[in-house]
């Protein structure tokens, strides 16, 4: 099965018996999201990624110019544990982290959670890379891609799927970054990027394979 097929079939496993009142909240807000615009924001090829330093999942700061110090980075933007699409997303990267790490590169993924529940997906997962923890999802915004939870959305994961933003990440804020993968030279600069509105959208990483190799 092909990871594509993989995504189709979790959608059909959660959304398949779900109501459909849960569904008009939760494609509206994506559909609502993808007409802000958001998409056209997000820094493109070319631009420069914007620096940070962040916490790991240990709590060992972790800044963006030791990184690149080693050569290509791959950044891929977490949403959390509670996503079913992007733990999909990190285990599929699970297997490609060797060819990453052939090329040169260096692949960590940025989320807005608490490092306790970093901890707990790539013990889980076996995750060969650091997730690391991007409070208020600041660098997310830098890189054009934090939006608020619309009300009902808020509500319907707080009240109904048990899912507390504010627990995860400490941040009662209820922001999350697009989910988006980013593929950074040594000097800063932006080689491939993708992103979607889409939550349950995620490409496979042959394209971004292919720009590292060059």
């Amino acid at each position: 099965m092909t990871f594509q097929e993989r995504l189709a079939h979790l959608k059909q496993r959660i959304e398949g018996d779900m109501p459909q009142e849960y569904l008009d909240i939760m494609h509206g807000a994506t559909a609502e999201l993808a007409a802000s615009g958001i998409e056209e924001k997000v820094l493109k090829v070319g631009g420069v990624m914007p620096a940070f330093s962040l916490p790991d999942e240990n709590g060992q700061t972790v800044d963006s110019s030791g990184l690149t110090a080693k050569g290509p980075l791959v950044i891929t933007f977490y949403r959390g544990l509670w996503c079913p699409y992007c733990n999909a997303d990190l285990a599929n990267l699970k297997h490609i982290a060797p060819t990453v790490q052939e090329a040169g590169g260096t692949m960590v993924a940025i989320s807005p959670e608490l490092p306790e529940y970093s901890r707990e997906i790539i013990s889980k997962q076996r995750l060969p890379f650091s997730i690391l923890s991007d409070a208020g999802n600041e660098i997310a915004a830098k890189f054009g891609l934090r939006f608020s939870l619309p009300e009902d959305l808020k509500a319907l994961y707080r009240d109904t799927f048990n899912i507390d933003l504010e627990e995860f990440s400490g941040d009662p804020s209820w922001t999350l970054p697009m989910p988006a993968r980013f593929l950074v030279d040594s000097a800063g600069i932006i080689r491939y990027a993708e992103s979607s509105a889409d939550y349950t959208q995620r490409p496979d990483p042959d394209d971004l394979i292919g720009v590292l190799k060059t």
